[in-house]
């Protein structure tokens, strides 16, 4: 008995070592405070974006693919980011964010759909945000935990991985790219 509790607890530190040190959980923006090219927030989160994109399900196959058209527009440190959505399933989908920038390249974000205030940080080459969204109804209508990193590239495209949980476990990914257009 002994030996069997020895051993569950020697396989649940090393599934928690690995999601704390070895997972996209794990990424700090410090890892990437020395990369390039810099993200600017005004800069490439300005005019017409395109982004297309999956969304894979909690066994890890895509469930559904997008197009969205994007646009950005700046005020100072206040600016938006209106996103129209296409689903490969037929279903469409409007967001607004409302983006404040802060202190020590932080920023804060809202949306209609988004449950609080958003959190980011911009570092180096990489944008990282954290937030509560709730689906629409028709996806089930949850609250999920938003872990988002943007990354830029030389060219000026945006790769961008999303992690959603519920209740700490992983139920959805979306990996898309965001190009100026």
């Amino acid at each position: 008995m002994k030996l069997v509790a020895a051993l569950l607890l020697v396989i649940l530190i090393a599934i928690f070592a690995r999601s704390s040190f070895f997972s996209f959980k794990a990424q700090s923006p410090s890892d990437y405070a020395n990369t390039g090219p810099a993200f600017s927030m005004t800069e490439h989160l300005s005019g017409e974006i395109l982004s297309e994109g999956l969304i894979y399900g909690p066994n890890g196959r895509m469930t559904n693919s997008f197009t969205a058209r994007m646009v950005g527009a700046w005020d100072g440190n206040s600016g938006t980011l209106t996103e129209s959505f296409t689903y490969s399933n037929g279903n469409t989908q409007e967001r607004k964010w409302f983006l404040t920038l802060g202190a020590n390249n932080t920023f804060t974000a809202t949306a209609d759909d988004i449950i609080g205030t958003a959190e980011g940080v911009v570092s180096g080459s990489t944008v990282k945000m954290t937030y509560t969204i709730t689906l629409p109804a028709e996806a089930g209508g949850h609250s999920l935990n938003v872990t988002d990193w943007l990354y830029l590239t030389e060219s000026g495209v945006i790769l961008n991985r999303s992690e959603m949980r519920k209740f700490g476990l992983k139920v959805a990914e979306l990996v898309a790219t965001m190009r100026p257009q």
